[in-house]
């Protein structure tokens, strides 16, 4: 067994991740992206039976920015991807890159014992498994 197989999806998760409602605007989003220094934001479950959302520097750049749509008039609800993809936090590292290549994303929220841990991206989870080589 190499040292690559041990690197798992907790072992790049960003801990303590940002969560926001789904009716803030983008501006405010972005507001809380530049103070927080996250690049991914969580969006709240409505209810108990809702899902958690995740918003990105990357989505707001491709759906607003690049329509030219103003940020303060757009609500993170329309830029979000809901519901995103949960992974565990003790999935392999490089199943979990091979996960969400193939589903062309680029970030997922880390879940343990039904319970939200943090988020987790592809530059994240490349770097660990790089560095357990």
């Amino acid at each position: 067994m190499s040292q690559s197989e041990d690197t798992r999806v907790r072992d790049a998760v960003q801990q303590d991740p940002h969560i926001i409602n789904g009716l803030a605007t983008v501006a405010e989003a972005l507001e809380v992206f530049e103070a927080t220094g996250h690049d991914t934001l969580v969006i709240e479950k409505r209810s108990s039976d809702d899902e958690f959302g995740v918003l990105t520097i990357s989505m707001i750049a491709r759906q607003v920015f690049a329509l030219n749509r103003a940020p303060a008039r757009v609500s993170v609800y329309e830029v979000m991807e809901k519901p995103s993809i949960n992974l565990s936090g003790n999935m392999q590292a490089r199943y979990a890159i091979r996960l969400l290549s193939r589903l062309n994303l680029d970030v997922a929220l880390v879940v343990e014992d039904d319970t939200l841990i943090g988020t987790v991206g592809l530059r994240e989870l490349t770097l660990a498994e790089a560095a357990s080589l």
